[in-house]
């Protein structure tokens, strides 16, 4: 779920932290910089593990701050296909469930990677599978906040630079998922023994 990503960088380091041990300073600069951010096609940084090399540091005319050629290494959140991981529901749709991690928000199972025999019910807005028994059928919600495991089938990275205001009308979307441009979203599956609600396999 986690890896460590190798970056090379020149950092600034502002003036108010010349005080400060070079590489503490570094170290915060490349925090503020990359921490809780999408690096495109690396995934979600989390944290700085460690700065292999650092080069001279040199000052630009004009500018206060101090410039630094640094080799690092970052904590990034990209688990692997197939991988099995366990979140919690966070809304539902009758297209998908959201899930989330607590520090990352952008899963979605799509209403086909659901258990078969599952269907969305309307008026709790919640997905809910049909559980066939030798008693009969029995609804299994998936409940907001409850935990499920899921597999991940698919991930996808997205630019999202700024690059104006859109005009045409025809790119609009009454979607709110649509309409916001996500860096990175993770696709994933509960289609298979095991996988869904933990609450459907504990008892």
């Amino acid at each position: 779920m986690f890896v460590l990503a190798h970056f090379k960088q020149t950092v600034r380091v502002p003036a108010d932290k010349f005080k400060l041990d070079i590489d503490q300073a570094i170290s915060e600069e490349l925090n503020l910089k990359f921490a809780n951010k999408v690096v495109l096609n690396v995934g979600l940084c989390i944290a700085l593990w460690d700065i292999i090399s650092r080069g001279e540091s040199f000052i630009l005319p004009g500018d206060s701050g101090h410039h630094t050629k640094v080799e690092f290494r970052f904590i990034v959140f990209r688990p692997f296909m197939e991988q099995i991981l366990v979140g919690r529901v966070k809304n539902s749709t009758k297209d998908f469930v959201q899930v989330t991690l607590g520090f990352f928000d952008d899963i979605y199972i799509p209403a086909e990677n659901l258990i078969k025999t599952s269907r969305f019910d309307e008026a709790e807005q919640t997905w809910v599978w049909e559980y066939e028994t030798e008693d009969g059928k029995h609804d299994l919600f998936m409940d907001s906040g409850d935990e499920i495991r899921f597999q991940v089938v698919a991930e996808s990275f997205t630019d999202t630079t700024p690059t104006g205001p859109t005009t045409d009308s025809s790119e609009l979307s009454n979607d709110s998922r649509d309409n916001k441009r996500m860096a990175y979203e993770i696709t994933a599956t509960t289609n298979d023994q095991g996988l869904g609600m933990l609450s459907w396999w504990n008892g």
